[in-house]
């Protein structure tokens, strides 16, 4: 493991933190009617999350098994929560 990998986890655990607050900031600007709001998003909000912590866990055991590094093991699991929340964030910007 080099300091680059560190630093590259760091990014996109920094990264994935500031989409995931950007999400909570839309969902509640969204339910307060200050933007526009499908229905069934509230729904939709809390059925989504065993799915995507479910892939995670599946991606980070996978990784684990056959041998990865633990920054590599992090990066496997944190990879479907970026993409899920990633996704959210560009679907409710375009609301």
């Amino acid at each position: 493991m080099t300091p680059f990998n560190l630093v590259s986890l760091w990014t996109s655990s920094t990264t994935l933190m500031a989409d995931a607050q950007t999400v909570i900031s839309l969902r509640l600007m969204g339910m307060s009617g200050i933007l526009p709001h499908r229905p069934g998003e509230n729904q939709r909000m809390v059925s989504e999350k065993l799915l995507a912590i479910t892939e995670a866990n599946t991606e980070a055991a996978k990784a684990m098994l056959a041998g990865k590094r633990p920054d590599q093991v992090m990066a496997a699991g944190l990879a479907p929560l970026s993409r899920k929340v990633r996704a959210n964030r560009k679907r409710l910007t375009r609301s």
